[in-house]
């Protein structure tokens, strides 16, 4: 749970860092706000932004307990349908849901078991 925890503060401060090189550091929580708003990014962005921070936290040795695991979809109803980047624990394989795209940029990312994610359990509203 620490290193979750840790991951979860990491990422936050990766996509404050890069946000002011790449003109997101506006991006406002979920889809809120104007879709022509620049630097607003989508859940598929945000799950690639965040699975490619991932990955350099684990290429760099940051990560003991946890890897990377494959972005998840959860889909329901035809056109709803939402992406999210995804750790596992090493020892027990259990995935861990790491979405980005609830909160604004630089804020710490909601961390939490992929079937709960799944399910929408406990998934904070766009700016809470």
């Amino acid at each position: 749970a620490q290193e979750r925890r840790s991951i979860a503060l990491a990422i936050a401060r990766m996509e404050q860092m890069v946000g002011t090189q790449t003109g997101t550091s506006r991006d406002l929580p979920g889809n809120d706000g104007d879709n022509d708003q620049a630097g607003q990014l989508d859940c598929i962005a945000e799950s690639l932004n965040t699975t490619t921070f991932l990955h350099v936290l684990e290429d760099s040795g940051l990560l003991r307990w946890h890897k990377v695991g494959t972005p998840a979809k959860r889909q329901r109803w035809i056109f709803s349908f939402h992406h999210t980047a995804v750790i596992r624990e090493t020892t027990t394989d259990a995935p861990f849901a790491v979405d980005s795209w609830y909160l604004g940029n630089g804020a710490e990312p909601l961390v939490q078991p992929l079937d709960e994610w799944f399910r929408a359990i406990d998934i904070p509203g766009p700016g809470d």
